[in-house]
């Protein structure tokens, strides 16, 4: 067996002898980045899972990452939640950084809801606005599909014509004119981190037709593309990017900007999981 789906399915198993799928599986799963942890807070609990007690799970290291799965009901439908994610940056390998991607689906999730804070390159943007991720640049991270084939997860060359959903952004752009939100479109592109991005690098990516840049991602969505499930993503613009700031970066930033912005982002993702159900 492909020692990477190996280590998957092990996960997984250790997973089920401390939450009981058989009374609840998650029909949608959602990643929450820096500094939006807090919307956890929103969901109707049902039961939750540390890292740390997932045999051979990766676990974060990052301020602003509790590190647990989450488990409950947003609008009554079933999701699971993680509050953190694992980053290329922290030294794991590619394979490591996607497997909580991979053992979401293996726990019945269908969808996947990516979020992270991001770094404005789009000129139009500024620090606060949100942006639904309509396609990625993924080429300066290492693909997690490379090496052999897992089969069992997905075919050897998925195509990426439509990574994020169509019928998703249409759900998410009726979301934010409900709710009132001033919502972005465009492309993300993911450096590896963890320094934030030269000037220059931020000039080439915004050549190349990115709109904002950040550190995770693109990697889970292409693995979540790989095994069939539909995705759908937005950016907190929690700073503009090396080159347009003024200032320098920090991370701390990036949390305080989206403590500001987290009663949208709440409302945002509220409204979009519960019209989820016409799809599910």
């Amino acid at each position: 067996m492909n020692k990477i789906y190996e280590k998957l399915l092990r996960c997984y198993e250790s997973v089920q002898k401390k939450f009981d799928f058989t009374k609840f599986r998650p029909e949608v799963a959602i990643v929450l980045g820096s500094g939006l942890g807090d919307y956890a807070e929103d969901i109707e609990v049902v039961g939750e899972v540390d890292y740390h007690d997932i045999e051979g799970f990766p676990v974060s290291t990052v301020p602003g990452h509790a590190g647990k799965f989450i488990f409950g009901y947003v609008g009554g439908v079933p999701v699971v939640c993680m509050k953190g994610r694992v980053h290329y940056y922290e030294g794991y390998p590619v394979t490591y950084v996607v497997l909580p991607t991979r053992l979401m689906k293996l726990m019945g999730a269908k969808i996947l809801f990516l979020t992270n804070a991001c770094g404005g390159i789009n000129p139009e943007f500024k620090a606060g606005d949100f942006m639904m991720i309509t396609d990625q640049i993924s080429v300066f991270v290492p693909n997690p599909l490379i090496g052999e084939n897992i089969d069992e997860l997905g075919t050897r060359f998925p195509d990426m014509s439509h990574v994020y959903d169509p019928e998703l952004q249409d759900i998410i752009r009726q979301a934010a004119k409900e709710n009132n939100i001033d919502l972005k479109e465009g492309v993300y592109c993911q450096f590896t981190g963890p320094a934030f991005e030269s000037p220059a690098e931020i000039r080439m990516a915004g050549r190349l037709g990115a709109d904002v840049v950040g550190m995770s991602t693109a990697i889970e969505a292409t693995a979540a593309n790989h095994m069939g499930m539909k995705i759908c993503g937005i950016s907190f613009v929690s700073n503009l990017a090396a080159g347009i700031s003024k200032t320098p970066l920090t991370h701390e930033e990036v949390q305080e900007a989206a403590n500001i912005a987290a009663p949208k982002f709440k409302k945002l993702i509220t409204s979009s999981v519960e019209n989820f159900k016409k799809i599910l």
